[in-house]
C-alpha cells in the first residue's frame, strides 16, 4: 500500500516536471512552466494518494465490521 501511495504522488509531480521543461523550451515566457506544473502534479499526486488511503481505510473499517457480526 505505502509503495502505491509514493508512486501516486511521484508519477504526477514527475510528469508535471516533464511536461514543463518541454513547454518552457517550446514557449519561454516570464513564468516557469516548469515550476507551475510541478506544484500543480505534486497537489494532484497528494490528492490521489490522499484518496487511496482514505479508501483503504473504508475498506479496513468495513472488514472490522464484519468480523465482528
Amino acid at each position: 500500500m505505502m509503495g502505491l501511495v509514493g508512486w501516486s504522488v511521484a508519477v504526477p509531480t514527475v510528469l508535471g516536471a516533464v511536461l514543463g521543461i518541454w513547454l518552457d523550451k517550446r514557449y519561454p515566457g516570464i513564468h516557469s512552466w516548469t515550476l507551475t506544473l510541478l506544484i500543480i502534479g505534486l497537489a494532484l499526486g497528494c490528492l490521489n494518494a490522499w484518496h487511496w488511503v482514505v479508501k483503504e481505510d473504508r475498506q479496513i473499517h468495513m472488514d472490522l465490521e464484519h468480523k465482528d457480526e
